[in-house]
């Protein structure tokens, strides 16, 4: 569970990148750099913008849903490997009963009642 909210959290974060970098801006943004401008328009049609828009929310919301999601489950594994080496050796290990009684010895050194 944990592995594929990663591998989801990064493709989102590739695909968000590559969205907002593709976006026209005031000077044209990347595509023109690349491409000369008209590219993405005419693979798009006349839309590219709006659906650029579209696409960049739609990957902000998975991006932020992730992260949340993330940092929720995270939660749990935080925690300083000092104090949990520190809580182990506070807690005193039970002895067992048959432990503490001695065992009866075997053969001439019986134990004399």
């Amino acid at each position: 569970m944990y592995g594929v909210l990663i591998a989801l959290h990064v493709i989102s974060c590739l695909i968000l990148i590559m969205v907002i970098l593709l976006q026209a801006g005031k000077g044209g943004g990347i595509s023109e750099t690349f491409g000369g401008g008209g590219g993405l328009q005419s693979m798009l049609g006349t839309k590219a913008s709006a659906f650029m828009t579209k696409a960049t929310a739609a990957c902000a919301v998975l991006f932020l849903a992730t992260s949340l999601t993330l940092a929720l489950v995270s939660m749990d594994k935080s925690g300083s490997i000092v104090e949990k080496e520190l809580a182990k050796q506070e807690t005193p290990v039970p002895a067992s009963p048959a432990a503490a009684q001695p065992k009866p010895a075997t053969g001439e050194e019986a134990p004399k009642k």
